[in-house]
């Protein structure tokens, strides 16, 4: 029986007669074109990686990281569709409801001149409809058409029914009863972007500590 022994055929590139380029393991009874072919194959796949890289699509670099080779390549241009997308910016007439500069707080005396109107029934509450020219509120010149009442002297009214909100008021026994405000619309304070109520009993606590 005859045995058939492989042995490995080293192929060696024109350019660099010292350098392997890549082997294969061929037969011995192989046809001369077969182990050819091989070769070619194995001397054209050592620029797989080389085309590839070329071909690989433009990077975007910063200002501080370009060279010279990366403006000749052109890897420095950044695609149309990667502009940087701008930050959404807040609607111009936003008002923070968690920001304790949008609150004020009036002491009036009755008979204040205010008259309430109640916000939508979901969100509860009251706000200020107008003021009576004759009014404490109007003398004063701090509340204005459109506040939101939030608390009446330590009572938090915010989102309040109506008649409960305007019946800390109408009960308050102190000479000038504190009136406090959000200045702002209804879906500001009572919205998805509004003051938690934690936020707003701390906020109350603390004015009346002061």
């Amino acid at each position: 029986m005859k045995i058939t022994t492989s042995t490995v055929v080293l192929v060696l590139g024109a350019s660099a007669p010292a350098a392997v380029s890549g082997f294969s393991f061929v037969s011995r009874s192989q046809p001369q074109c077969f182990q050819t072919r091989q070769k070619v194959q194995l001397q054209m796949a050592l620029f797989d990686g080389m085309k590839d890289a070329f071909n690989a699509p433009p990077s975007t670099l910063d200002a501080q990281r370009e060279t010279p080779i990366d403006r000749w390549m052109g890897w420095n241009t950044k695609p149309a569709d990667m502009e940087a997308v701008s930050v959404a910016e807040a609607p111009v007439d936003f008002v923070d409801s968690m920001e304790v500069a949008n609150y004020f707080t009036a002491a009036l005396e009755k008979p204040m001149g205010i008259v309430f109107e109640e916000n939508e029934e979901d969100f509860g509450g009251m706000f200020v409809l107008s003021l009576n020219d004759d009014g404490a509120a109007a003398k004063g010149g701090i509340v204005e058409p459109g506040d939101q009442l939030v608390a009446v002297n330590d009572i938090k009214v915010s989102g309040m029914a109506f008649d409960e909100a305007l019946g800390a008021i109408v009960n308050s026994e102190t000479d000038k009863t504190q009136l406090t405000f959000f200045r702002g619309t209804d879906a500001q304070l009572y919205g998805p972007t509004g003051a938690s109520q934690e936020w707003l009993d701390e906020f109350i606590s603390k004015k009346i500590e002061a």
